[in-house]
């Protein structure tokens, strides 16, 4: 995976952000949330030109996956998204399955950890706590690494046709 500039930004500013005191993160905040926004813009391009270079087999199982998991939501027309997407990957073989499987799973901690740091971040503007956005930070930084890990495995299945 190409380094995608905008998250080395971020990761930078995030990094020196540890170090900062009360009035420092109010005086930045707004420039860190603008630049985290753009980092997660830049890798849901990529992550979009990524898996539209999957197998048409693996594109299925992935969309059965989230239909799935879109159902737990509720409401009818999830229902009916998750049978039309279970009705289109019912042929792919079960390997391709398994692996649309592990790389549903690497996103979906990629984005709870990315949650986790925003709820953070919340939380330490609400109390005005420098050592929860201190904390957020590592989070934040964390959540980009998983990121570009769940990335990396995707085109290493876009490779694998």
């Amino acid at each position: 995976m190409r380094k995608l500039v905008q998250v080395e930004d971020a990761k930078s500013l995030l990094e020196v952000a540890k170090d900062w005191g009360v009035w420092k993160w109010l005086m930045e905040k707004k420039r860190v949330r603008r630049t985290a926004d753009i980092a997660w813009e830049a890798f849901d391009e990529l992550e979009k030109d990524v898996k539209s270079g999957w197998s048409d087999d693996l594109q299925k199982a992935y969309a059965e996956l989230v239909a799935e998991a879109a159902v737990a939501e509720g409401g009818a027309p999830t229902k009916r998204k998750y049978e039309k997407a279970r009705k289109e990957a019912a042929d792919v073989d079960p390997k391709i399955k398994a692996v649309a499987q592990k790389l549903k799973e690497t996103d979906d901690e990629a984005y709870r950890v990315r949650m986790q740091a925003e709820d953070m971040f919340d939380e330490a503007e609400k109390r005005l706590s420098t050592s929860m956005a201190r904390e957020a930070s590592q989070v934040a930084i964390d959540a980009y690494n998983l990121r570009e890990k769940a990335v990396r495995k995707a085109e290493t299945a876009a490779r694998a046709k």
